[in-house]
């Protein structure tokens, strides 16, 4: 771990110095639960967190007056899985969010927070950005648990604080002479924050649960200039981009500050849980050469320097560490500073246990209520993710890093070294033995939600930009479907390998054997641009006899990484491929094409693609099927 700056000892010191009889062992059945939660906030973009650019004086009053946990994670490390882990308590191994965009789903069936207090009694509210199923689908906020969530549904829609509209229950609620992107005169996050304010005062006089996953200061660097967080920084010599985040900061700390408030003149401090944290790893925003890892340091120690590898999307410790504080006046002792590993999976069981609940034994988290109270403290066995490509675990103080399936695994010790600078995997073989395993049964196949109206979310989508919408997020007719006869039923296929996808925009590998021709695969193209041979290998489910593959381009009006060369191969064993049965080109055409090859039988398919039509480095296809022997 990282060492605490003098401000952390200070806390720990009061903490220390406090009598144990000030803290209730036995908290009131049913207290209220808020947790708000800033977008993409830096762990040391705080002043509880040692900066000295950005004032936040609500937050560390809160800090103060609670518990700061120096030592949390998020659940993932971008937005829409992150929220996933939270909201279900699962870890991103048994999520069925984990790509990011923007729009996946829950499935119906999976139970959240909020529904398990919902079923006991509480009112539920959310207010900003949901990003785990987008309107039209199984997994709107509405179907697991919300009496009422206004915000976004879907990431893209909130990257803009000046939208023609918001969604609030599925329903559109529209925002006066707004525009898209940064054009308007209703912002977003004032009517949201109010709505979620309004939620506290008419729920008063019963416990509710209310989660704010609010959306700054993430998306567009927007805060009007009337805002008073405005008027601190409008005159520094910074950019602009840098004064109008740090702004934004400030406003967050406000909107605390007003919940603190609030919550005290209802009488309902010492009945109110509240949380406050980040919600993935921070970014290396406003970089330049005096400040190569971004101008407020959001992974960089203020004091010491040590520094946080990785940034937002990555696994490593700087896109996975958050700021995270308690306050319960009456239950937790003030001025507590805490190491605890934890992270999102562990919100559900708390909130189950401080709310008296039988605590879902289907789950990856553990109740932190013992630490939140003072008493001892069950500890996780590991913690672990993956997104994408990448995969870590961390096991007492070793972290295991893997950047994708066919690299090597790499060791570190975040005591020793908490930049993650040391690989010692070759030092450690008997350490790394057992993480790697953890890491294996960690993982399940995902199980995404589904969509039965991708209208309204495309829709949604496209609302972030108002009237000017890029070609790319204009709604066109697919004019064109795979050849489905003669067939492997697309049902009983799977992809068990690709070598990379496009999750920033969800065009994921399983999208060339979904059935539905609206969707693609692409190739992962950021943050890293796999190149030339690009791979799947599809699972038929068993051996059958094939003669033929029938191939469908991407529908969408571009030809990125439309398939040109490619080599097919078949067999029984879905790590051992011969010779390939076919070595072709397929055509510029958005029409289905089909390319014979002699019987070969077997249950496992690997497509390796070695050109694109426009000689790009990527590889996409709409569709893809294989014809049977007759």
């Amino acid at each position: 771990m990282n060492r605490l700056s003098p401000l952390f000892a200070f806390f720990l010191l009061i903490g220390q110095a406090l009598p144990a009889q000030g803290t209730d062992k036995n908290p009131t059945s049913q207290p209220n639960i808020i947790y708000i939660m800033a977008d993409e906030l830096g762990y040391y973009e705080l002043g509880c967190m040692g900066s000295t650019q950005i004032e936040t004086p609500n937050i560390d009053r809160m800090a103060k007056e609670g518990i700061l946990f120096t030592n949390a994670r998020a659940g993932s490390s971008v937005c829409a899985p992150t929220r996933c882990c939270l909201m279900t308590g699962l870890h991103s191994g048994h999520t069925s969010v984990r790509s990011n965009g923007g729009g996946t789903p829950l499935r119906a069936e999976e139970q959240t927070v909020a529904s398990l207090l919902h079923d006991h009694g509480y009112a539920t509210g959310g207010f900003g950005k949901w990003g785990c199923g987008g309107r039209g689908s199984t997994g709107v906020p509405e179907d697991h648990g919300f009496d009422i969530f206004l915000g976004y549904y879907d990431q893209v829609h909130a990257h803009s604080y000046y939208p023609p509209y918001i969604i609030k229950n599925s329903e559109e609620v529209l925002l006066e002479n707004n525009h898209g992107l940064s054009e308007g005169e209703t912002y977003s996050h004032y009517v949201i924050m109010d709505e979620g304010l309004e939620f506290l005062k008419k729920n008063k006089d019963r416990p509710f649960f209310a989660y704010f996953p609010i959306t700054p200061p993430h998306g567009l660097f927007d805060i009007p200039d009337s805002d008073p967080a405005w008027q601190i920084y409008k005159d520094r010599d910074w950019p602009e981009s840098a004064k109008r985040y740090a702004a934004m900061v400030t406003m967050v700390d406000r909107n605390v500050g007003e919940v603190l408030e609030l919550v005290q003149k209802l009488g309902l401090d010492e009945k109110t849980l509240i949380f406050f944290s980040g919600d993935n790893g921070g970014n290396d925003y406003f970089k330049d050469a005096e400040h190569p890892r971004g101008f407020f340091g959001a992974n960089v120690h203020p004091e010491t320097g040590v520094e946080f590898r990785g940034t937002k999307g990555t696994l490593y410790e700087g896109g996975l560490r958050i700021p995270m504080i308690a306050r319960w006046p009456g239950h937790i002792a003030p001025n507590r500073v805490s190491d605890l590993r934890w992270y999102f999976p562990d919100l559900l069981p708390t909130a189950c246990d401080v709310a008296g609940l039988p605590i879902p034994k289907d789950i990856d988290g553990i109740s932190i209520l013992p630490e939140l109270l003072g008493d001892e403290q069950p500890q996780h066995e590991f913690l672990y993710w993956e997104i994408g490509n990448q995969t870590a675990v961390l096991w007492n103080d070793w972290k295991t890093f893997r950047a994708r399936p066919n690299a090597e695994w790499e060791l570190y010790n975040l005591k020793s070294d908490p930049s993650e600078e040391s690989n010692v995997a070759d030092e450690h073989p008997e350490v790394l033995k057992q993480m790697v395993a953890m890491a294996e049964s960690a993982h399940t196949p995902v199980v995404e939600g589904t969509f039965f109206n991708r209208d309204l979310h495309e829709k949604d989508r496209r609302a972030k930009f108002g009237n000017n919408v890029p070609s790319k997020f204009r709604s066109s007719p697919v004019k064109h479907d795979l050849d489905r006869r003669g067939l492997v039923d697309a049902k009983s296929m799977k992809v068990i390998r690709f070598s990379s996808q496009a999750e920033g925009n969800s065009k994921l590998a399983q999208h060339a054997i979904d059935g539905d021709p609206a969707t693609h695969w692409h190739s992962e193209f950021q943050p890293v641009r796999h190149e030339h041979p690009h791979e799947l290998v599809i699972d038929l489910g068993q051996s059958q006899s094939l003669t033929g593959v029938r191939y469908l381009a991407r529908q969408d009006g571009g030809w990125n990484g439309s398939v040109k060369e490619f080599d097919l191969f078949i067999s029984d064993d879905p790590d051992s491929f011969g010779a390939p049965v076919l070595s072709s080109s397929f055509e510029k055409t958005k029409n289905s094409q089909e390319l014979r090859f002699p019987e070969s039988t077997g249950r496992y398919v690997l497509l390796r693609t070695k050109s694109a039509i426009n000689d790009g480095p990527w590889a996409s296809i709409s569709e893809i099927g294989f014809l049977k022997s007759e």
